[in-house]
């Protein structure tokens, strides 16, 4: 018995060493501090961005997919991101995102369905967000734990992949691009 406890042990430890230092929550924003382009919230999410994606659910089997128009508008230090997405499965969802720049390259936001503040980080082609999010009703209303990557690629396309987590395990992803709407009026 003893041996078997032993094993259970170093098996969740080799579980968790892997989750925090081999896995997608591993990523630090110093590790993109070189990267380019660089991205900047107020050029990046300003005007009017198209956006794409599909969300995971615990089993890794894709569960929606989503269209998305947002507009982003800056004056000085503090913005806003307003989304209407459009979801497969004929759901509609609001968004408004409140941005404020901080010192260095940090920044937080808040919107209606988040949990104080999120809090994020510019760093090279990269931002980094880390806030609590809570569902809408008709999916459960759990809160959950989200981390959130943005990568802006050479073309000016932002890659965005996002996970949320209960208890510490990962129960939904999202992968989504995000790109200035070549229709809209400069």
């Amino acid at each position: 018995m003893k041996l078997l406890t032993a094993l259970l042990v170093v098996v969740l430890l080799i579980a968790f060493t892997k989750s925090m230092f081999l896995s997608f929550r591993a990523q630090n924003p110093s590790d993109y501090a070189d990267s380019g382009p660089a991205f900047s919230l107020k050029t990046h999410l300003s005007g009017e961005i198209l956006s794409e994606g599909l969300i995971y659910g615990p089993t890794g089997k894709m569960t929606n997919r989503f269209v998305a128009r947002m507009v982003g508008e800056w004056d000085g230090d503090t913005g806003t991101l307003s989304e209407e997405f459009t979801y497969s499965n004929g759901k509609q969802q609001s968004r408004k995102w409140y941005l404020k720049l901080g010192e260095g390259n940090s920044f937080t936001a808040t919107a209606e369905d988040i949990v104080g503040e999120a809090r994020g980080t510019v760093s090279g082609s990269t931002i980094k967000m880390e806030y609590q999010i809570v569902l809408p009703e008709d999916a459960g209303g759990h809160t959950l734990t989200a981390i959130d990557w943005l990568y802006l690629t050479e073309n000016g396309v932002i890659m965005n992949k996002s996970e949320m987590r209960k208890f510490g395990i990962k129960v939904a992803e999202l992968i989504a691009t995000m790109r200035p709407n070549p229709d809209a009026q400069q």
